[in-house]
């Protein structure tokens, strides 16, 4: 398995993937328009070695830039969302290969912080957590909405806010 770089010749296999993953349309959908907007920061792939030609998608992952302060202070952050795996190649992880090498990623690309809402079984492991969200105002609240400081400190502050982008298609509130 190779975790790389998304390239314009694996976004079918990236829509079908989410598609099938999520049941629906709407992710492959948010990933065209934060494409679109030029929010997409780092996206990655998880594929299968060339032996076949193109090589298979088999996990993707996306994180966009997303509007969060902190006190008064503005923080580089990033959204994970989403994230998918093919049914059948779940539980042997391929999904926490792509989260680590996103964090990585972003780690050394300056960014700050990181905000998903996902499964409170699983994002701790990589460090994420709801109580650093407990203060920041958004569309979103509850132990699935975590954050990971990239940076120490980056989130800290008496109050702050997450305004998603419109690609999200979130009520800003």
């Amino acid at each position: 398995m190779v975790i790389r770089g998304r390239t314009p010749a694996d976004d079918d296999a990236i829509r079908r993937l989410n598609d099938q993953a999520f049941g629906g349309t709407y992710e492959s959908k948010l990933i065209e328009a934060l494409r679109t907007a030029s929010l997409a920061e780092i996206e990655l792939v998880a594929a299968e070695p060339a032996t076949i030609e193109p090589p298979a998608i088999v996990g993707h992952i996306l994180f966009s830039t997303l509007s969060v302060t902190s006190g008064a202070r503005q923080s580089r952050a990033l959204a994970l969302a989403p994230m998918a795996v093919e049914a059948r190649r779940q539980r042997r992880g391929i999904g926490s290969r792509l989260v680590r090498a996103g964090l990585e990623r972003a780690r050394t690309s300056g960014w700050q912080a990181v905000i998903v809402l996902g499964h409170t079984a699983y994002y701790p492991r990589f460090g994420f957590s709801s109580v650093l969200t407990r203060a920041l105002k958004a569309p979103f609240s509850g132990d699935s909405f975590m954050a990971l400081a990239l940076e120490p400190g980056a989130l800290d502050g008496n109050i702050g806010h997450v305004v998603y982008p419109p690609a999200f298609g979130i009520d800003p509130g």
